[in-house]
């Protein structure tokens, strides 16, 4: 191999270093070898940053704003809303249901957003039926990567079709992948509704169906009542006649308000403006030492009048998580200013199987959390629009009309057909969606900026110069030719199993999204070796980065239902062991069938 060949390998190893270890931003990571690639001259300066003109971005790029444009008119609400019809009071039912679902979400949308957009009804289906999340959720979350295996638009799936074409070789068509994909994804489903549902947890937030739609149930499965304590307010006391706000709870004591009783009534929510008065009773969440209570002149006592409800006709109770994308993990409530912001309260935290009911406002938020928020309804009704928080309730606030979901689903299945009719390139179909999508109003401009994920986009333009580089400088065939010599003798079907195996692993590691870049290269330069079809030796790859079942960390989907399903990290070993085990052997076979890798 040439020296050029060896710094790139170096390149590509350490890349690989910093991305296990997660010492540095993966698109961070992605820019600075595209940085050093140019610098070194190891890639030209015409293709160092081809990536952002390449079609596998473009596509990926329109798929955001279609993805959103969908959510946005609520041309996927009537699916979310048939799951409790459909399945019925059977458990096996349920999760077969919430898995096609998700499924056929995944077909046309990111798999993340396809989640998102279902996990508040899955939670509702929970409600009306009487299951625990935690018998959902990981079905909810595991259909959405299976869908994704059938169809071109997974991001992995598009990332291997982009190594193909650098090569010379043809790309993969919309339903290429569903020769290997399709039966992984039948296989999948049919395993977790038949035994797989078995080996489900049977814990999280426990949600009885007989319960109110929301307050009673969610405030006992946190162990809220128990939580709350009350103070009387003395003549003279130094925070009578101040407002919250005024009076610091927070600050001074470290509690958290949820109600004042005055007058015989409840005044649950308080805002931050209420002024608190001598002889009130204050409740609140915490526990305040009682020489502090004194030093401002309160005192704990039993307030004959609190019920110990939460919620009200003006006053509601719910759980809200971290959306996928959102900028706040790491920060806490205080640093982001949550309860001026919003005027809501959050009264708990469930994160991993336990319930944190004190110190919220320094505690970092988590992806995987789940919080419950106190406050007034027409307040949560606004949160619902921060893309950095999930409500994980059904909207049964109107959407922006039947017309305009069906138009959104019309020019999305036009450009599917397009498409998949090879009338126009996947990439100007998707592209000439998303722009008709804006033009008819199914979303912004702003909107549509905002809803493409660009770490995603830049970690893909940076990475994509080290692809051209390992096969312009022989280092992926020097890669390849090891696999072959190492795995070889026993045939192109068993280098194929190892590709995808080491595909797997790294996922759980670095993820879908990176490890394509990565093994793409290497195993077209091993089917070139073998003289098999690169292009199925590819779909080992793409198929192993879509295998992301074995960690809540591998992918973004696992961890957003991982607080409301109050799932640990082995809960998800426990499913996906043998999950993968067997999507493993139909992968095999299949790839043997339809594309002669034997």
């Amino acid at each position: 191999m040439s020296a050029s060949g060896l710094f790139v390998l170096a390149i590509f190893a350490m890349a690989s270093f910093w991305l296990i270890t997660s010492k540095l931003r993966p698109d961070l990571i992605a820019l600075l070898v595209l940085v050093t690639l140019g610098l070194t001259g190891l890639v030209k300066p015409a293709g160092l940053f081809s990536g952002f003109s390449q079609s596998v971005v473009i596509t990926i790029l329109a798929l955001f704003i279609i993805t959103h444009a969908l959510e946005r008119v609520g041309a996927t609400r009537s699916l979310g809303q048939s799951l409790y019809r459909l399945a019925g009071n059977s458990e096996p039912r349920a999760v077969l249901v919430v898995m096609v679902a998700a499924a056929i979400l995944s077909l046309v949308m990111n798999n993340i957003a396809a989640a998102a957009m279902l996990l508040p009804a899955v939670i509702g289906l929970a409600r009306q039926t009487g299951m625990r999340p935690s018998r959902l959720l990981i079905p909810l979350a595991f259909g959405t990567m299976l869908g994704g295996m059938a169809t071109l638009f997974t991001t992995a799936n598009l990332l291997v079709s982009a190594a193909l074409s650098q090569e010379g070789f043809k790309p993969y068509g919309l339903f290429d992948l569903a020769s290997v994909g399709a039966p992984m994804a039948l296989a999948g489903v049919g395993f977790m509704a038949l035994w797989g549902w078995k080996l489900l947890p049977a814990r999280g937030l426990e949600r009885p169906a007989e319960a109110a739609a929301v307050g009673g149930s969610l405030s006992d499965a946190y162990g809220l009542r128990q939580a709350v304590w009350s103070v009387y307010v003395c003549p003279g006391s130094a925070l009578a006649r101040l407002s919250l706000a005024a009076g610091h709870w927070g600050e001074l004591l470290n509690v958290h308000v949820v109600g004042i009783s005055r007058g015989g009534v409840v005044h649950l929510a308080p805002a931050p403006d209420e002024e608190v008065r001598e002889g009130d009773v204050v409740l609140f969440t915490g526990h305040a030492k009682g020489s502090e209570l004194a030093r401002y002149g309160l005192t704990y006592t039993n307030d004959s009048i609190w019920q110990g409800q939460f919620t009200s006709e003006e006053v509601s109770l719910v759980e809200v998580a971290l959306a996928p994308r959102s900028s706040l993990a790491g920060k806490t409530l205080r640093q982001i200013n949550f309860r001026e912001k919003f005027n809501l309260s959050v009264v708990a935290l469930w994160r991993q199987g336990s319930t944190l009911i004190s110190g919220l406002a320094e505690t970092p938020l988590r992806f995987g959390d789940a919080l419950l928020i106190q406050g007034r309804r027409s307040r949560i009704q606004l949160l619902r629009a921060e893309k950095d928080f999930l409500i994980l309730e059904e909207d049964t606030a109107a959407s922006s009309g039947p017309r305009r979901a069906w138009l959104a689903l019309g020019l999305t299945a036009a450009a599917i057909l397009l498409a998949a009719l090879e009338i126009l390139p996947i990439h100007e179909a998707t592209f000439a969606a998303a722009c008709l999508l804006v033009l008819f109003n199914c979303v912004s401009m702003d909107e549509a900026y905002s809803a493409i994920e660009w770490k995603i986009i830049f970690l893909i333009v940076g990475m994509l110069p080290l692809g051209l580089a390992m096969a312009d400088t022989g280092a992926a065939a020097f890669i390849g030719t090891a696999v072959v010599d190492t795995l070889g003798r026993w045939g192109p079907l068993t280098v194929a199993g190892g590709l995808f195996a080491v595909t797997v692993l790294l996922t759980q590691v670095i993820g879908g999204q990176v490890t394509p870049l990565i093994l793409a290269p290497i195993a077209i330069a091993a089917a070139g070796h073998m003289g098999v079809d690169p292009r199925g030796m590819g779909i080992a790859v793409a198929m192993g980065a879509s295998m992301a079942f074995l960690s809540p960390l591998s992918h973004s989907v696992n961890m957003l239902v991982m607080g409301p399903g109050g799932y640990t990290f082995r809960d998800y070993t426990r499913v996906g062991l043998p999950l993968a085990a067997l999507l493993s052997a139909v992968m095999l076979a299949a790839l043997a069938f339809f594309w002669g890798i034997r």
